[in-house]
């Protein structure tokens, strides 16, 4: 895949492009490239952030005697904002394609989850499978949408990187065990030691500017996998999803940080099948940039 020339990238560049020009015409020299940096960030999350404020504003504004219930209309705001998305090169197909490979994920482990009594939505509508609102596939496909946008954003490499077939091993693993959780040993913290085991050499390569900058890859995976907490908790606060035993205004329980931490490996693998490029075995040379 080319990313480089693709109308997503070009797109996207030239608007990082006039943000650059502005935050330096603006602000002092220092902070130009911390405030990019969340400017990037914020545009990388773009769809998760639609889809947490049209959480916040229908649970606000919805009406039980309304014709169209409140998931349905979660649903067909998702669908039409990942329409635009593609309407606008703000996400290739070939991305799309991973999404929607991340939604059926998702959404069949929504369906075990549930009728394990994991968690339930208060709420009912139509457009729902064996009880799971079709909308909360996108709350999957939203990491993933994440995930392939601030690679291409922040125009990311990964090195020294393990052999794939590993990373995929564990991603397996990983996925296999929030089902047999339910009636074989949770292997959990064996899950996080091996993440670190796999990926403790592993930076992640990014530029905000011209200058290389460098993350360890699990603390990057920590650090995403808490701002996902931190929705989990807009979800429940909303009555949006609930945990049992949980009242509202409670927060989410950290076993739930956890678990998002463990899932995030899981969705890194499937975008990086899009991404191969940006696999590297050896050390990245850090001034190695595909891209100008």
């Amino acid at each position: 895949m080319a990313r480089d020339n693709h109308p997503s990238n070009i797109t996207e560049t030239r608007l990082e492009r006039r943000l650059g020009d502005w935050a330096r015409a603006k602000l002092p020299a220092g902070l130009v490239e911390f405030i990019m940096f969340g400017l990037k960030q914020g545009w990388a999350c773009l769809f998760g952030g639609l889809l947490l404020i049209a959480i916040i504003t229908s649970k606000l504004i919805w009406q039980q005697d309304w014709p169209l219930s409140r998931y349905d209309a979660l649903f067909l705001f998702a669908l039409v904002t990942q329409a635009l998305f593609l309407w606008f090169n703000l996400e290739s197909w070939d991305e799309a394609k991973v999404i929607l490979i991340y939604h059926i994920v998702g959404t069949v482990m929504e369906v075990y989850k549930l009728n394990m009594g994991s968690w339930d939505y208060p709420d009912q509508g139509i457009a729902e499978i064996m009880g799971v609102p079709l909308f909360s596939g996108f709350m999957y496909a939203s990491i993933g949408s994440y995930m392939a946008r601030v690679i291409r954003l922040f125009d990311m490499r990964f090195a020294p990187y393990p052999p794939f077939w590993t990373s995929v091993v564990l991603a397996l693993l990983i996925y296999g065990n929030f089902f047999t959780e339910h009636f074989l040993p949770d292997i959990r913290v064996l899950l996080f030691i091996a993440t670190i085991a796999l990926y403790w050499r592993t930076r992640i390569w990014f530029y905000i500017g011209h200058t290389p900058r460098w993350m360890p890859l699990p603390l990057a995976a920590f650090l995403t996998a808490f701002f996902i907490w931190i929705a989990e908790n807009i979800g429940t606060f909303t009555a949006t999803w609930t945990y049992p035993d949980q009242s509202l205004r409670d927060w989410v329980s950290f076993g739930k940080f956890g678990s998002w931490y463990l899932l995030l490996y899981v969705s890194f693998v499937l975008v990086t099948l899009v991404f191969r490029d940006a696999l590297h075995r050896e050390p990245l040379h850090p001034e190695k940039r595909n891209s100008p």
